[in-house]
């Protein structure tokens, strides 16, 4: 059987784990051959592919990235683009397609799966935000590294007498956030899920330094919200799945928090680096585990499909209950993260 391969969206550690359980299993047991599309859809769409066998996946199980590239692209937003893509995977002799990506990737699988094309889905996002999984591969990686980065600022904000501000990736959830704010002991962590008040969290730090404590760690999502209104940059330009490019969150935060409390505070953020470098053993296991069951859908002819993850069980669901909704850090964790600081946001978690 002839199957391709695409990456989509953001890249993610353990993806070129992934791909090479999918092509060994798939040629070791079932003879398959695999063609892979470069830059996610875009390749799709324009027709640019590499062969994926053996020699191709040698040595990638470490590397952090895709070695298929990433984009992006949207298909469903490009005249014509979706029977592009269909015709491409027909002149490519390609029987059957394994998407690994989030839920904007998925959506684009979805309608060609809608229009009669055999697909299943692989779930990537270290968001961790995506429906339908108890976990994807990469955020653990990106938790590790977060933590790392908020345990070594701790020591400098310690002899400086500082606020530091440490911000992470989340555009809708604060898996990232809560995770590594919890694991780096930081005194005050803002999520998207529950809006904050900035004087609040100023006097959660008065707080602090009134008990002697004379510096804090404040962990913050890029997608965290104030309580009054949001921020908002008129120069971004979304993308073709309608995101804005965020980022900028802690700096304003840190210039507001001297502001309100006199200390000197600084900010930190982590952007790309959470996404770069080697995926932890438990990312590659997991991006292993999620590779086999890829290929094993594609045999037992279980398309529309997703790989996931409930329990310790790879399991399967539809493409489509898997992108219905944002999966948000439960309230269980959030209680957990407010029971340990004084900072507790007021508002109404996301259902």
């Amino acid at each position: 059987m002839k199957i391709g391969i695409l990456t989509g969206g953001g890249d993610c550690p353990g993806l070129n784990a992934v791909i090479r359980a999918i092509v060994r299993k798939g040629i070791f047991h079932y003879q398959d051959e695999f063609v892979g599309y470069l830059e996610g859809w875009r390749g799709v769409m324009e027709n640019m592919t590499r062969r994926l066998d053996l020699e191709a996946v040698k040595g990638i199980l470490p590397q952090g990235g895709t070695i298929l590239r990433t984009s992006r692209t949207n298909p469903s937003k490009r005249e014509g683009g979706l029977d592009t893509c269909l015709k491409n995977l027909k002149q490519n002799g390609v029987e059957a397609l394994i998407v690994l990506g989030g839920d904007d990737t998925q959506s684009v699988s979805k309608a060609l799966f809608d229009r009669g094309f055999k697909l299943v889905a692989v779930p990537k996002t270290i968001d961790n935000d995506l429906s339908g999984t108890d976990l994807c591969f990469g955020f653990d990686t990106a938790v590790s590294i977060a933590t790392e980065a908020i345990d070594r600022v701790h020591t400098t904000a310690e002899a400086h007498n500082r606020v530091i501000v440490v911000e992470v990736m989340g555009r809708d959830s604060g898996w990232i956030a809560i995770y590594s704010g919890v694991a780096g002991g930081a005194d005050v962590i803002l999520i998207p899920e529950k809006p904050f008040d900035i004087d609040e969290v100023a006097e959660t730090l008065k707080r602090r330094h009134d008990r002697g404590r004379y510096f804090s760690i404040v962990v913050i999502a890029e997608g965290a919200k104030l309580a009054t209104h949001t921020v908002s940059d008129e120069r971004r330009k979304p993308d073709e799945f309608g995101h804005v490019r965020l980022g900028g969150i802690g700096t304003l935060l840190a210039a507001e928090i001297e502001k309100r409390t006199g200390f000197e505070t600084r900010a930190v953020v982590l952007g790309h680096t959470q996404r770069g470098g080697s995926p932890t053993a438990f990312d590659r296991m997991l991006a292993t585990r999620y590779g086999v069951a890829a290929i094993d859908l594609v045999h037992q002819e279980k398309f529309g499909c997703m790989v996931s993850l409930k329990g310790n069980d790879i399991r399967s669901v539809p493409i489509s209950d898997a992108i219905a909704r944002t999966r948000y850090v439960s309230q269980e964790l959030i209680d957990v993260a407010a029971s340990l600081n004084e900072y507790q946001p007021e508002g109404v978690l996301k259902s």
